[in-house]
């Protein structure tokens, strides 16, 4: 089979708009021809990604107490140890959810693309992108007692997630539909780097893998984001080399019981562009069809740098994409519309 997925370029996630119009009119108007799908910015209460979850999912379930709120004079947290931190109620044996306000938007967000691609402002075939998170990622403050919270929450989480599924799919046509991923927690979790966690972490990001991504329609293209985090700076840990997130790939390609159509892997910082120990686990590499993007577009060195890494990578894949390392809605620069005009620039530079 063909793969599905072959264009250069993959917007991971957020973009720097004001708004879902905004993102996705300037997504089609500098990216539309370099992408296969566009996400609609991830804007508003969004933009703190699975921030998002905490405030609108997890904090107003009733069988949820807040333990410790926000340490932040701002009351927006700035780091993984000023968000909130939750605890299951005592004799709840049991969580449930009703909907996933994350789908609300993604439907809403839909119907301004369906809109500006009927203008010819996103291009005709251009698909929807949807990023959604993992579970350990979505749950990550059950801090106050993970070991026995966590499992019980990721099981209601789960079953939340299988019905959600069905809504977005009824709600978007298959066909328009590209649904990602988004790892971040569960990488620091097997890099042993979060203190709040318990034993499990591999099986943390198996089970879904096997149990969620089967149920999205083999219409509907799939991926993996699989970063290291920016929050409050990116990396949230530097890796020694791409090796776990190689082993990560190589899993969900193999027991997602459906089609993986991309994976993204989260590159390195611009000191080791020429670091060949870094890229060399991409030659374990075992994408079976699916298009690989490498986050190794960095602001702060543009083009030559740029340039620098996808050498230094080819060296170990001979075929893939480029993207930044996560999505770039909270980078800095006074000119959010300057930041994507330059995103362009630079990819169009590189890649041509």
């Amino acid at each position: 089979m063909a793969p599905r997925v072959t264009s250069e370029l993959l917007l991971v996630g957020s973009l720097p708009a004001d708004s879902t119009e905004v993102a996705l009119r300037s997504g089609g108007e500098l990216f539309g021809d370099l992408v296969f799908a566009l996400p609609d910015g991830e804007t508003g209460p969004r933009v703190a990604w699975v921030g998002y979850e905490r405030e609108r999912l997890v904090r107003p379930n009733h069988d949820v107490d807040t333990v410790k709120q926000t340490d932040s004079p701002t009351g927006i947290p700035r780091h993984a140890y000023e968000t909130p931190v939750f605890k299951i109620r005592s004799g709840v044996s049991e969580l449930y959810w009703d909907t996933w306000p994350r789908i609300d938007d993604a439907i809403a967000s839909y119907a301004t693309f369906r809109g500006l691609r009927s203008e010819g402002v996103i291009p005709a075939g251009t698909r929807f992108q949807v990023g959604l998170p993992f579970p350990a990622s979505a749950l990550n403050g059950f801090k106050a007692d993970f070991a026995c919270d966590y499992p019980l929450a990721e099981r209601a989480f789960e079953d939340l997630v299988a019905r959600e599924l069905l809504r977005l799919a009824a709600a978007i046509p298959p066909g328009d539909l590209a649904i990602q991923w988004d790892v971040c927690y569960e990488v620091l979790d097997l890099e042993g780097v979060l203190a709040w966690t318990a034993p499990g972490a591999w099986e943390r990001f198996t089970g879904p893998v096997g149990r969620l991504t089967r149920l999205i329609p083999e219409e509907v293209l799939v991926g993996y984001h699989l970063c290291y985090g920016t929050f409050p700076q990116w990396p949230m840990y530097e890796a020694r080399d791409m090796g776990l997130l190689v082993r990560m790939a190589n899993y969900a390609v193999a027991n997602s019981g459906r089609i993986v159509d991309w994976l993204h892997l989260a590159g390195p910082t611009y000191l080791r562009s020429e670091d060949e120990r870094f890229f060399a686990p991409l030659a374990e590499l075992a994408p079976d069809g699916a298009r690989v993007y490498l986050g190794i577009v960095l602001p702060v060195d543009g083009e030559p740098g740029l340039r620098r890494r996808k050498a230094t990578a080819s060296r170990y894949l001979t075929d893939f994409g480029v993207a930044m390392y996560c999505g770039f809605g909270r980078q800095q620069g006074a000119d959010p519309a300057e930041t994507m005009r330059e995103h362009a620039r630079v990819v169009r530079a590189a890649v041509g």
